[in-house]
């Protein structure tokens, strides 16, 4: 006797590895220099994707969803971790050179990115929580946040990686360069979803968690000091920091994770007051 086949419903959807970029007050540029800045940054990121061994997903069958100020990016889930490690590293000092080789006329670029993991829908793969979930990280505050660090250290790029992403790469050691001290935890809210928030962690190029903590405010996460950052929140701002951890601050970024690491050591032998 014959089994009759599964509902459809009934059978999970493939997973792929999920990367979000959004530009940075992309609605303030002139007019006439949007789509000249946008390419720039599309040939950037394709650029840094090659030099990763990662598949240009424009060229995948519908992998590449363009949101206008950014996209979000559809890849095999096996190449999660280079998504991470080196990706955002490297696209991060690709943004860097750009900024130094720019006319003044031109707009400054940073980028907010997000990476996700989880099962996406369809026939042309435009459904499904995952894309939902990844969107909601590139727009969450924390995010924002941590990008305002990254600027006030003279950065470009700021990451959220979602509780899967981080799990699966950073705890399960699949991140060479990328250790939990250079995550700050935090909780992900999304101003106009008041329903909506999710443990993530947040990641800027050359910079501890440590340093990204003070601007986070109330996006705090439940047990933040197990990533690398403080579970106290503090006042926003460089200058906090400074306070905060004993009156070190640096003027420029911090580059591998050996000067993070000294970091973390010196504040950690800082007695409680």
């Amino acid at each position: 006797m014959s089994s009759s086949p599964l509902p459809e419903e009934t059978q999970i959807p493939a997973e792929f590895a999920l990367l979000a970029f959004d530009m940075e007050k992309y609605s303030r540029i002139p007019e006439a220099r949007m789509e000249s800045t946008r390419s720039d940054v599309d040939d950037i990121v394709a650029s840094m994707l090659a030099d990763c061994g990662l598949p240009d997903s424009q060229t995948l069958p519908h992998a590449y969803k363009d949101g206008g100020d950014g996209a979000i990016l559809l890849f095999p889930p096996g190449v999660l971790a280079r998504i991470i490690d080196p990706l955002l590293g490297r696209l991060s000092a690709a943004l860097r050179r750009y900024d130094q080789q720019r006319l003044a006329s031109s707009p400054l670029v940073r980028l907010r990115v997000a990476v996700h993991v989880g099962p996406v829908t369809g026939p042309e793969l435009r459904s499904g929580n995952a894309l939902v979930d990844v969107s909601r990280l590139l727009d969450s505050q924390a995010v924002r946040q941590a990008l305002q660090s990254a600027a006030d250290m003279g950065g470009f790029l700021a990451g959220v990686l979602s509780e899967t992403a981080y799990q699966r790469c950073v705890h399960g050691g699949y991140t060479p360069e990328l250790a939990p001290l250079h995550f700050a935890q935090a909780t992900a809210r999304v101003s106009d979803k008041p329903d909506y928030q999710a443990l993530c962690h947040l990641h800027v190029p050359g910079m501890p968690g440590t340093a990204i903590t003070p601007y986070l405010g109330e996006q705090l996460g439940p047990s933040s000091s197990g990533a690398g950052s403080s579970a106290e929140p503090g006042p926003s701002g460089a200058a906090a920091s400074a306070s905060q951890w004993g009156g070190i601050q640096f003027h420029a970024p911090l580059y591998g994770a050996t000067v993070g690491g000294h970091i973390e050591r010196v504040r950690n032998t800082y007695p409680h007051r």
